[in-house]
């Protein structure tokens, strides 16, 4: 799960999700609910929890979250924007029970990244940060949202990740939500959608990190006919962890709680699911209605209810939403027909 521990960020990005600024946002949980819901977490299960933003590093009591967190024994993960990463602080994170985090990198220079971000030198910063980290023995991955604005980086970012010693490289699909409706001139089209996956299939076996696309769920149906097309298996020793993954997990093996204690299927889809001041997420994560939803895959509406790869996929529901303003409608940016039609010719 994705927790926005605090919408605060001292950057001002092209594609937020939540439009973030400095705040500060009236409303953040406070560290004992904070700790009431790592503590109603844990009595459900012993999920990756992802303490997100804004950017993390801007709440003061990060370190105790963390802590408090690992000592339930959740594992603890952060994305933070890199930019406050310093030795000091880098340490206290790995003494707090993170042992990984994730940075953005949306250009494979600084005048890209910068541009990106609205903010003069964030390239510099974040690759001060990645310094940090590794000196303090933290794993990290790079994330990268694609636009057709760095597209054509991709392969040199792809690299920086390897050089840099990334354990990851995961470039995101833009969703549109937040300040990233201002970039839908900028969102690749459905060919291109296809075509920048099928170039992240050929990668799979040439680079030496996990390398696999976010928001991006019909990747998974590529994979798979790809791999059937070459005669091979979709096994775990042919793909690593990309033959277990489902493209979208929202409402299902993933979720989102905003810095209100807000719950949704996913951070790009601003449907509310249930409140952790009201309820607690054990009530949320079993009976949601629209997490219920979510699990029906058949009843999903258009192609995505009937394709034959429907429970490797499932399509973006917040892509459908931005879409239509129905989060159960078909992906969108999918060029696919599927063989088969659903009953009654729908």
């Amino acid at each position: 799960m994705a927790w926005e521990v605090t919408r605060s960020c001292n950057l001002s990005c092209r594609h937020c999700r939540a439009a973030a600024d400095k705040g500060p946002y009236p409303g953040e949980l406070s560290t004992e609910k904070c700790f009431q819901v790592i503590d109603e977490i844990a009595a459900v299960g012993k999920p990756i929890v992802i303490l997100t933003g804004g950017d993390p590093m801007l709440r003061e009591n990060i370190y105790e979250i963390a802590r408090y967190g690992s000592d339930k024994g959740l594992k603890m993960v952060m994305s933070p924007c890199g930019t406050l990463l310093t030795d000091e602080n880098a340490q206290r994170l790995k003494d707090a029970g993170i042992d990984r985090i994730s940075l953005s990198v949306d250009g494979a220079t600084a005048e890209t990244h910068d541009d990106f971000r609205r903010v003069q030198g964030a390239f510099d910063d974040v690759m001060r940060g990645i310094e940090s980290a590794k000196r303090a023995g933290i794993l990290f991955q790079i994330n990268t949202t694609v636009t057709r604005v760095n597209i054509d980086e991709l392969p040199d970012i792809l690299q920086l990740a390897i050089d840099l010693g990334a354990v990851a490289f995961h470039p995101f699909l833009l969703v549109p939500t937040g300040r990233g409706r201002e970039l839908v001139e900028q969102e690749l089209s459905p060919e291109q959608y296809e075509q920048t996956l099928n170039w992240v299939y050929d990668q799979q076996e040439t680079v030496p990190l996990e390398f696999k696309p976010t928001c991006a769920p019909h990747y998974y149906r590529i994979l798979r006919q790809r791999a059937h097309a070459e005669g091979r298996k979709v096994t775990p020793e042919n793909f690593g962890m990309a033959a277990r993954a489902k493209g979208c997990l929202g409402g299902q093996g993933f979720c989102f709680i905003s810095y209100r204690g807000e719950v949704q299927i996913c951070g790009f889809l601003d449907v509310k699911c249930g409140d952790l001041r009201e309820q607690s997420f054990g009530q949320v994560w079993r009976d949601s209605p629209v997490f219920r939803e979510m699990r029906h895959l058949d009843g999903y509406h258009g192609r995505c209810g009937y394709c034959e790869y429907r429970r490797y996929c499932g399509g973006c529901r917040a892509r459908a939403y931005e879409t239509s303003g129905d989060y159960l409608d078909e992906e969108p940016y999918c060029v696919y027909e599927p063989k088969a039609k659903r009953k009654g010719g729908g």
